[in-house]
């Protein structure tokens, strides 16, 4: 199981590897949203904002998301670390229901660049 430090590095890759991304890539990411990700094996959450193509972690809280953001995931830490790491594809673990992403509709259509 992933510890709450790797999942937290993963994030950190992952906001990393969307300010480098170019072209529609980094449109689609070139968003400002209230960001939730909690890891359910861990029941931690790590609340923020998707800003200018970053994730940027504001706090860490036990438990599910207590506010509703506008962008919503929920996953197991080693899904979190194999997706960014590259092992783990985002679409097929989403759709299989092992990672969860919830947003409103317009969000999804430019998060889908994404995936």
């Amino acid at each position: 199981m992933a510890t709450m430090e790797e999942c937290r590095a993963a994030l950190d890759e992952l906001s990393g590897n969307l300010a480098g991304a170019n072209g529609d890539v980094r449109a689609a990411a070139a968003l400002d949203r209230s960001l939730s990700c909690h890891i359910t094996d861990l029941d931690r959450t790590f609340t923020g904002r998707l800003r200018d193509g970053r994730i940027e972690v504001e706090r860490t809280l036990d438990g599910p998301p207590s506010e509703r953001a506008q962008i919503r995931l929920a996953m197991k830490g080693d899904d979190l670390v194999a997706m960014v790491a590259g092992e783990l594809n985002f679409a097929r673990a989403w759709t299989s229901g092992r990672v969860r992403l919830e947003a409103g509709f317009r969000d999804l259509l430019r998060l889908r660049t994404l995936l």
